[in-house]
């Protein structure tokens, strides 16, 4: 019973247990897992078939429903969960642009392009695309071309609907200008022109400055023109000579700097570069510029203008700097007017006739020996000039400076003059002050003190009047009076001067008073006043 029991639980794990593997496995199966920098190619196994002039399946749509085969849409980094039954999918890297190089799009799938066109204009086209890929990862389904056009991810099976070539960007150095062929636009109304305009096919008038262009190659052409300053001498492949007026032969050495007009390098460009001139991109023109435009313009001034003038003018100073100057002036406006800017044209040998150079050339050493000697007096004149200048400029300096004393000492003399009559004002008007103070204190004084003589007066006439009224009771006896006033004074102490001076010659006094008895006043006396 028990083994029984036990054989049941064992057939019911084992059966849980493949369940579960079953359903794992079943799980798996269903699982799309994108990894980094990857992307999921899928195939319907089942769905519409495909017409014979498609490629891939068209994109899916709710009327329609999915199409048999290849899907243009891709499945990004992630996971993603799809039936297997009906889908079937690889897994391969993104496309990866790298640094320096652009990618160029050849779209495999679509409609066919008319007779002519290779451009895809639309989505929906088959062949190149317009727009360049930059460096960096897409999630394309393609196939890389390198440039030697070996594919870097090669794959068994044809399931990739794009080829991306890898082209180096166009570089424009410094000092050139890329001239623009227009390879897919329309044809212009009138073909037989130099230069078209803009977007129509053929070499476009404007051009690319200096820098990194990341253009379709198969849609323009790019040749870089160098626009830099270059020179070159006259005489460098052959002599440049011209006969003269009087038919000796003349001939010269001259520098040209010149450089192509970066505005009209294109018109420039087209109409004198050949074929053999070219280099890969960079195209030089020079020898051609030299060959077509300078130096025909250069033999053509030279002969027009030596012919002028005697063998012996060349040899004169004075006719060797008028041809110089009008050789730059004409070589300048020729050249400018076929897009050459002439930067320096400098004639820097003349070699006139050898049977008139000796005599002509001391002839001229003379005439310059001559100018030099005038000059050399010129100078002295000019120096005893300034040396007579110079010493008058000393002295009106030493003038200037004497002035300039005179000035300081005046100016001196007048600021302290100010300062001491503003003292002196300042002073008298303290003085004055302090005299008005006075003459207001004096008249104080005046009246207090008359004041104080009008109290005196007043209370001696007051005293007076009382000794008066005293005397009147006296009856106008001052001296009994002034005996009474003694009296009243010695009074108080008569006793202690009787007793202490008895025999006192203070006594000699009183003996004039013995026996008289003084008369008693009618009225009280009045009290004195002390002052």
């Amino acid at each position: 019973m028990e083994s029984g029991f036990k054989k049941t639980l064992i057939f019911s794990v084992v059966g849980v247990l493949v369940s579960i593997i079953i359903a794992l496995v079943t799980y798996k199966s269903f699982e799309i897992d994108v990894p980094e920098r990857h992307i999921a190619v899928l195939t319907y196994k089942s769905g519409i078939d495909l017409e014979n002039d498609q490629e891939i399946a068209p994109p899916y749509s709710k009327e329609v429903g999915y199409h048999k085969g290849l899907q243009q849409e891709v499945l990004n980094e992630g996971r993603y969960y799809y039936n297997p039954y009906r889908w079937s999918w690889k897994i391969y890297p993104m496309v990866e642009i790298p640094e320096g190089m652009m990618g160029v799009r050849i779209r495999l799938y679509g409609d066919d392009l008319p007779y002519g066109h290779f451009l895809a204009n639309k989505e929906t086209d088959k062949g190149i695309v317009a727009d360049v890929l930059r460096p960096g990862r897409y999630p394309i389904n393609a196939l890389i071309k390198e440039v030697n056009g070996t594919f870097i991810n090669p794959r068994d099976t044809v399931d990739y609907v794009e080829i991306i070539e890898l082209h180096k960007p166009i570089t424009i150095d410094a000092g050139f200008q890329g001239v623009v062929t227009n390879l897919a636009g329309p044809i212009p109304d009138n073909p037989n022109t130099i230069l078209v305009p803009v977007g129509f096919r053929g070499v476009q008038e404007k051009t690319l400055n200096p820098g990194t262009h990341y253009i379709n190659p198969y849609m323009f052409r790019i040749e870089s023109i160098d626009c830099r300053s270059q020179r070159f001498n006259l005489s460098q492949e052959e002599e440049m000579g011209f006969p003269s007026k009087d038919g000796f032969w003349v001939s010269l050495d001259g520098i040209i700097e010149f450089r192509v007009h970066p505005e009209t390098a294109a018109q420039t460009y087209v109409t004198y570069n050949e074929v053999e001139n070219d280099t890969g991109a960079k195209h030089d023109i020079a020898e051609e510029i030299v060959r077509k435009i300078i130096m025909p313009n250069a033999r053509s001034f030279c002969r027009l203008r030596g012919s002028n003038s005697s063998g012996r003018q060349f040899i004169s100073g004075e006719t060797r700097t008028a041809f110089q100057n009008e050789f730059q002036h004409a070589i300048n406006e020729t050249c400018g007017a076929q897009g050459i800017d002439i930067i320096q044209a400098l004639i820097t040998k003349i070699n006139p006739p050898a049977p008139i150079a000796e005599p002509v050339r001391e002839r001229e050493v003379y005439v310059q020996r001559l100018k030099q000697y005038q000059q050399e007096k010129l100078q002295q004149d000019e120096a005893a000039l300034l040396a007579t200048e110079t010493e008058m400029i000393e002295q009106k300096k030493s003038l200037v400076g004497a002035d300039q004393t005179v000035v300081e000492i005046t100016t001196k003399a007048k600021q302290e003059q100010g300062v001491a009559i503003e003292k002196a004002n300042e002073e008298l008007a303290v003085a004055t002050e302090d005299f008005e103070a006075a003459k207001d204190q004096a008249q104080a004084v005046l009246a207090e003190s008359k004041a104080k003589a009008a109290i005196v007066v007043f209370e001696n006439e007051a005293l007076a009047a009382g000794w008066k009224k005293s005397v009147e009771a006296f009856n106008n006896d001052g001296e009994k009076y002034s005996q009474y006033i003694l009296y009243q004074k010695l009074a108080p102490a008569y006793k202690s001067i009787m007793t202490n001076s008895a025999d006192s010659p203070l006594m000699e006094v009183f003996k004039s008073f013995n026996g008289t008895t003084p008369p008693v006043p009618t009225q009280p006396v009045p009290a004195t006043t002390k002052n």
